[in-house]
């Protein structure tokens, strides 16, 4: 099931896309939910991000060869465990939404898989972690660079616009093999399965939840894989996820 978040005259809602077109959710979407009435075709919506997180954890690392590419010919400093960071919820960027870029600075697209939590999970088993897990979305962890010098993660992932996500949640997916893609102005960059991850999406609830308790809507962005590079003004940045859709947002020099 894919479920959507639009905007109906100010008030964001819940929808179940079928087929193209958008059915208002009726329930709890944590505690169960239907399709309803048809709202209408999805490229009739305003789309918002497909949930609204208490917070948003990051996983930074998590491919050996995005490592590799980062290190510019030095140790590759592969982790032996998560690197967890976080991203403020003032980040947020719905589907369509134009990413702010400041002047003189390199600022990169990530291409990532991310989890939407569906359940409390704290101290959680691996073996369990993923029926914690409501379901999939495509995201963008967009990051400055030019501020990293000096441990500068949060600085640096933190500004408002640097978290795109959406277009939907996907609720039956296998995330540990499934391909993600970037496309910036329409040219591939990242081109890659989640078979090459060094963490895996259960490992991570489990570590995460033994750190702090995730809650539901939580999402977890679970790392890039190579092929990152700078955007400029003016470009369009596609992030696609089998199974999920496309991801699509463009940018512009912020004032």
């Amino acid at each position: 099931m894919k479920i959507v978040r639009y905007d109906d005259g100010g008030q964001p809602r819940y929808g179940v896309l079928e087929g193209g077109t958008v059915y208002r959710a009726e329930g709890d979407l944590f505690a169960g939910f239907r399709a309803g009435a048809a709202v209408g075709p999805l490229e009739d919506l305003t789309l918002l991000t497909p949930v609204a997180p208490g917070k948003i954890v990051a996983i930074g690392k998590n491919y050996a060869a995005h490592v590799a590419e980062m290190a510019r010919g030095g140790p590759s400093d592969v982790p032996e465990e998560p690197v967890i960071f976080l991203k403020p919820t003032s980040a947020l960027l719905p589907p369509n939404g134009v990413i702010e870029l400041m002047a003189d600075c390199r600022t990169d697209f990530e291409a990532e898989l991310c989890l939407v939590m569906g359940r409390r999970a704290y101290r959680v088993a691996e073996a369990d972690a993923l029926d914690y897990v409501l379901g999939y979305t495509c995201g963008n962890d967009v990051s400055n660079r030019s501020v990293f010098g000096g441990g500068q993660w949060t600085r640096g992932k933190g500004y408002n616009t640097f978290c795109p996500l959406g277009p939907a949640i996907e609720t039956v997916l296998d995330p540990d093999h499934v391909r993600i893609q970037s496309r910036l102005n329409g040219e591939m960059r990242q081109n890659t399965t989640t078979e090459t991850m060094i963490f895996k999406p259960a490992h991570l609830v489990s570590v995460i939840s033994n750190v702090m308790t995730l809650e539901p809507g939580d999402v977890i962005m679970t790392g890039t894989p190579e092929g990152v590079g700078s955007m400029q003004p003016g470009d369009t940045i596609e992030v696609e996820v089998e199974g999920i859709g496309v991801l699509r947002n463009t940018t512009l020099a912020r004032d």
